[in-house]
């Protein structure tokens, strides 16, 4: 099977029924999206499939129709995107575990909504986990990632 991720072509071997996640760790060796809970409700595995944002560890492979995109896709000709960026100025991270997720979801907010509300970030970021407690960094970051995208436009 054939799928899109991060720019590029690359064929798996893989069962149809094959959770994303499992596709895209253990078969074509990206590490960014993370295990964390399985039924897709803790949104470590986070990835973006067209610009959406999806729990790949619910998603079968056979399934995905679509560009994928994982934390590795962002970076653009050695800058980073704007949501990695904040992230790292505002020292978002404790353990790191969620980040990869929240970044692909702050991502996906931020290329709806050019200046999103707290309950903006609110709903998108809902379904994403911090058992460090983070989030008032995460919101933090993602307001700062939207001036930092519209410095840049």
């Amino acid at each position: 099977m054939r799928l899109t991720v991060n720019g590029k072509d690359i064929d798996i071997e893989a069962d149809p029924d094959m959770p994303l996640l499992w596709a895209l760790r253990d078969l074509a060796n990206i590490k960014g999206p993370k295990f964390g809970c399985g039924i897709a409700a803790c949104g470590a595995c986070t990835v973006l499939v067209d610009g959406t944002p999806i729990r790949s560890c619910s998603l079968p492979v056979g399934a995905v129709e679509g560009e994928i995109t994982t934390i590795e896709g962002l970076a653009a000709d050695g800058k980073l995107h704007p949501v990695q960026q904040a992230w790292l100025e505002d020292q978002v991270a404790q353990c790191g575990y969620c980040q990869a997720g929240q970044i692909m979801s702050a991502v996906a907010l931020l290329d709806e909504i050019d200046n999103p509300t707290d309950a903006d970030i609110d709903n998108a970021m809902g379904g994403n986990l911090c058992r460090c407690g983070t989030y008032p960094r995460i919101r933090a970051a993602i307001k700062k990632a939207a001036a930092l995208k519209l410095a840049r436009a």
